[in-house]
């Protein structure tokens, strides 16, 4: 059985690594109330970071499907950041909408009664 350089624990910590760093930039720019388009840029600067890190420095390709993998999600989310840009989510008019219908009830049920 040939051997890649890496083992099967070296492997899930090079998994690991980028999820973190990409939640915890998710979790912070949420709290900071930063726009979906920056976090997906941010997002996307941090996978392209790994991948070029994993592609250049992991010994004998043993990383290089994950590299390629981290590229491609890179790219996607720099479609969605454009995206975001462009349409703004939904979600802020969606939350708008369900304040005013709030208000409208209980202005409705206090006029009532």
């Amino acid at each position: 059985m040939s051997h890649n350089g890496i083992d099967i624990d070296q492997y899930i910590l090079l998994i690991l690594y980028p999820s973190i760093a990409f939640f915890i930039i998710g979790f912070i720019t949420k709290k900071k109330n930063i726009r979906k388009s920056i976090t997906y840029i941010i997002q996307s600067i941090i996978c392209f970071i790994f991948s070029s890190t994993y592609y250049i420095f992991v010994p004998h390709g043993g990383a290089q499907g994950l590299s390629l993998i981290l590229g491609l999600f890179g790219i996607l989310l720099l479609i969605l950041a454009r995206k975001e840009k462009i349409k703004p989510a939904e979600e802020e008019n969606e939350e708008e909408k369900d304040e005013n219908k709030q208000r409208n009830s209980s202005s409705s049920s206090s006029n009532s009664g």
